[in-house]
């Protein structure tokens, strides 16, 4: 006389679910992720009704408002350049630019006076110098959406 177990152990795995989670969790991190801002230094942009945006990142240039200056800063730790070390700074940084758009991105604070911001322009003319009239690069000032 054969005993049949009546409570049998099912040894599969049903994925669906998982894949549910899987997939919210996905939506979650995306969205997430563009909420960070990629600003390293911590600034106050002037206002612009322009809707233009550049879509990739070239070389950037912070002046924070305590007039330090940021070439290209990577995450917070990023340390000042000291004006006098712009020029070489920048150098290398057009070395290492890939784009085929020749743009400095300048990130200043809204508190920070013309001055400073002529003064960058003058070292941009004086890193101009060295390149010809068609791969110079331009100067776009960076505002905040009103």
């Amino acid at each position: 006389m054969a005993i049949k177990m009546q409570n049998r152990i099912d040894t599969t795995f049903s994925a669906t679910s998982m894949s549910d989670l899987v997939f919210l969790l996905l939506i979650f991190f995306m969205l997430t992720s563009t909420m960070i801002s990629p600003n390293a230094i911590n600034l106050v942009l002037p206002k612009s009704t322009a809707d233009k945006q550049l879509s990739n990142r070239q070389l950037e240039v912070y002046i924070d408002a305590d007039l330090n200056y940021y070439v290209n800063p990577e995450g917070s730790a990023a340390q000042p350049t000291p004006y006098e070390e712009l020029l070489p700074v920048l150098m290398g940084a057009v070395e290492k630019d890939a784009s085929a758009q020749k743009n400095i991105i300048l990130r200043a604070d809204k508190s920070v006076p013309i001055e400073n911001v002529v003064a960058l322009m003058d070292v941009l003319n004086e890193l101009n110098e060295n390149f010809p009239e068609e791969e110079r690069y331009k100067m776009v000032l960076a505002t905040e959406a009103k």
